[in-house]
């Protein structure tokens, strides 16, 4: 059977891109823009308040960034006349039934007309409050796909996830689903809705206790850390993207789904130029603290070299230099925050299977399908170049300005 080309493909649709000013949303709205601006329409799903506030979201979050400059360049003046006429802002949030759109007029013609949905929308932080990660990874997921599934001529739906769903698993980890309830540890009693519920009850005693709101916010992201490791996961975020692919799953029936598992992601590569990152992503956070100078070093050596820092040293600094030993503590404790929230990925020992991947690239090259505009074979990336020549100075020019 003869592929039909992506370009191809994608002219004359209409697509909707939920947490467009993410950082993958906004490189794949770059990219659609810059390949094909022949699409029908797009409706970007944006959070706020009001068509007023939505709007410039927009212009300031997302086509505003350096990232556009290259379609800025080739388009010229017709990218505002494509903004004009096929970019549809709707203010909404995925954590809602219907995306949260109030505009009923607007739901129905993404409900007719809707060929792709894209959901980038998440929460990244490992250690999100757990209502908010909850509500957006998991209960966001589900409400994007309860959309979806009503939309009349829907051809696919993307889920972006990500590849360490699998937890601090080792050995080589295949790429499968999980089924609803399925936990990392073996434990049983993982219900979404029942996590759900655990966290009203939990906000509901903090209020009525008159807790402030940042004993509020540091309840929430100690429960996810707590719930997350309780089932297997190392963190609140992973957790919760495991729970958006159960859903997902689950309640999919004959919808075409394509769940889609990034490692860690980081700066562009070669598209639209190299370098471009926006905020310190995944372990760059390491990166940033050296480059700052605000970190000399990193521990290795979890259990033995920190452990007499924290419980020796700073006990027999603290009689005598008070503020000094305040100062330490903090420093101490930030570093001690960064090991917990990136141990299970800078000792992560697993080899995830890409034979999917693969197989994908071989059919891509076989039919012809504009590998070139398209490329994703990371296998023939010089990585080392990559980070000395590209990533970090991407980090000092975008994280570091």
């Amino acid at each position: 059977m003869e592929l039909e080309k992506i370009t191809q493909f994608l002219e004359h649709k209409t697509v909707l891109v939920t947490g467009a000013t993410g950082f993958l949303a906004k490189v794949f709205l770059e990219k659609l823009l810059r390949v094909q601006p022949n699409v029908k329409k797009l409706y970007l799903l944006l959070r706020a308040a009001d068509t007023s506030s939505v709007n410039q979201r927009f212009y300031n979050e997302v086509i505003g960034k350096d990232l556009f400059r290259v379609v800025k360049e080739k388009l010229g003046a017709n990218l505002n006349s494509i903004i004009a006429k096929k970019i549809a802002i709707v203010p909404g949030d995925v954590s809602y039934e219907d995306l949260g759109a109030k505009d009923s007029s607007l739901r129905e013609e993404m409900i007719n007309d809707l060929d792709f949905i894209l959901n980038f929308a998440a929460t990244t932080r490992f250690d999100e409050r757990y209502d908010v990660a909850l509500g957006t990874n998991a209960l966001g997921a589900k409400n994007v796909l309860c959309f979806a599934k009503n939309c009349l001529k829907l051809k696919l739906f993307i889920h972006i996830s990500t590849a360490y769903v699998c937890g601090e698993s080792s050995g080589l980890i295949m790429e499968k689903s999980y089924q609803l309830g399925e936990t990392l540890n073996g434990v049983l009693g993982l219900n979404i809705e029942e996590e759900k519920k655990l966290i009203d009850r939990k906000l509901n005693q903090l209020r009525r206790e008159g807790a402030t709101e940042a004993n509020i916010k540091k309840a929430m992201i100690d429960m996810g850390t707590e719930r997350a490791k309780a089932y297997g996961w190392p963190n609140t975020y992973v957790f919760t993207k495991a729970m958006g692919e159960m859903v997902i799953g689950h309640l999919k029936e004959n919808l075409p789904v394509v769940i889609i598992r990034p490692t860690m992601v980081t700066s562009t590569w070669r598209e639209p130029f190299p370098g471009w990152i926006e905020g310190a992503r995944t372990i760059d956070a390491l990166t940033v603290g050296y480059g700052s100078g605000k970190m000399s070093f990193f521990v290795a050596d979890l259990t033995a070299i920190v452990d007499v820092v924290l419980k020796l040293a700073n006990t027999i600094s603290c009689h005598y230099f008070q503020g000094t030993y305040n100062n330490l503590n903090r420093n101490i404790k930030r570093v001690m925050r960064l090991v917990e929230l990136y141990q299970p990925y800078l000792f992560f020992h697993g080899i995830f299977d890409d034979s999917n991947t693969n197989k994908l690239l071989r059919i891509a090259k076989d039919n012809g399908m504009e590998t070139n505009n398209f490329f994703f074979g990371v296998k023939s990336i010089d990585w080392d170049d990559y980070f000395i020549n590209t990533h970090i100075p991407g980090i000092l020019k975008y994280v570091l300005k």
